[in-house]
Order: structure tokens, then C-alpha cells, then sequence
């Protein structure tokens, strides 16, 4: 059974939604320019309400370390996604200074992509295959955008991975199937606008990643 992030949650109701699904995280995004964007306040405010009940991963692009170490505390995060163009040396500096396992997502349109894979190799915690967005778009992610999961099948890495991109209550278990993926994560996929989550869509998916 395939392990279940539900990514940029942002309200109680969505939180609860989450839980009830039983999926086993919880993402908070850290990312001004999203439509999923938490503040710090909100961020403490969903930790407090989830307790011991779901880990909560933090995603980042880019970012400082005053700003990771500040939302770590808000949103007592059990990991931290880095989801930018973060190098493995980045990587390996947030694990040291944080202590928390660093989940690195990667962009995948190529074989060549999922071959940079090994470059993290002791960085990460976990690598996250994500579906890579148009140069110019204004967000790394979150964009419904799948990718050829046949490529997956050329990844040989020790490092734990997840797969991410375009899934939804309705292709997940084909996603799963395809590529045996060990954890799956899911954001647009279960919304009915940007940033906007749907709790049925939420259940749903957990119900059929299950």
C-alpha cells in the first residue's frame, strides 16, 4: 500500500479531511506566490489541530534558512519538501542545520531527469518525481501536469521516492500500478479550484491509493 501525501493544506476543514482519508501527510506550503500559501500563524494554528494525528511536510522553493527554520517551528514540520532548484549540497545543509529529513522533489520530462536522481544520493531523505512545469510558468508545481511514468521504471536509487504530478481520484491507482510507487502526492488533483480543496476528492483518493 502505497503511502499518501495530500499537498497545500491550507483550512481545518481540509486538515480533518486528510485524517478521516487516513492519508499519512499533510502538506503546508511555504511559498508566497502559490495559491496555496500558509503564514506562519496559520501554519501553528493546523499543527496544533493535527497533533500526533498526521505528519506535516513543509515545501519550500528556494528559500533561506531563517525562513525554513521559522516555519519548521510554526508548523512543527516532521519534514521539509525543498521543491526549487535546491543543489544536493543544499540538500545535505538543511538535513545537517534542521535536523529533518529533507524530501527533494524533481522535475520529469526526460530519462535524463530521473538520472540526476543518484546526484542526491545521501542528500534526501526521499525524492519526489514531479511532473516538470513550463519554463515560464510562476509555480514549480501544483499544476496538474503529468508525466510518462514508464520512465520511473529506469530509477535503480537506494534513496526512498514518491510519485507526484497530475494525480487524481480517478488515475492514482493506474499511477500506482504503472510504477509501484511507494508513496503518492497529490495537490491540484483534489481541487476544485486552485487552492481551493475538495474534501470528497480528498477521501477519494485516499480510499483508492489504499
Amino acid at each position: 500500500m502505497a503511502e499518501i501525501k495530500i499537498c497545500g493544506i491550507s483550512t481545518p476543514e481540509a486538515l480533518e479531511a486528510c485524517i478521516t482519508g487516513g492519508a499519512d501527510y499533510c502538506g503546508l506550503v511555504f511559498f508566497p506566490p502559490s495559491p496555496r500559501n500558509v503564514g506562519m500563524e496559520e501554519a501553528s494554528a493546523l499543527a496544533e489541530r493535527a497533533g500526533s494525528r498526521i505528519g506535516r511536510v513543509g515545501l519550500f522553493v528556494n528559500a533561506d534558512d531563517a525562513f525554513i527554520g521559522e516555519a519548521i517551528a510554526a508548523g512543527k514540520l516532521d519534514a521539509v519538501q525543498l521543491h526549487g532548484k535546491e543543489t544536493p549540497g543544499r540538500c545535505a545543509q538543511v538535513k545537517a542545520r534542521f535536523g529533518v529529513p529533507v524530501w527533494k522533489a524533481l522535475s520529469v520530462a526526460t530519462a535524463q531527469d530521473v538520472e540526476r536522481a543518484g546526484q542526491y544520493s545521501g542528500a534526501a531523505d526521499l525524492l519526489l518525481f514531479d511532473a516538470k512545469t513550463p519554463d515560464e510558468a510562476a509555480l514549480p508545481g501544483g499544476m496538474g501536469l503529468t508525466f510518462d511514468w514508464s520512465l520511473l521504471r529506469a530509477y535503480r536509487g537506494a534513496t526512498r521516492w514518491g510519485l507526484a504530478g497530475g494525480l487524481t481520484p480517478n488515475n492514482v491507482v493506474e499511477a500506482i500500478a504503472a510504477t509501484g510507487a511507494p508513496l503518492v502526492d497529490t495537490s491540484s488533483g483534489v481541487e476544485t479550484a486552485p487552492g481551493l480543496k475538495d474534501v470528497d476528492k480528498i477521501v477519494r483518493f485516499c480510499k483508492a491509493a489504499q
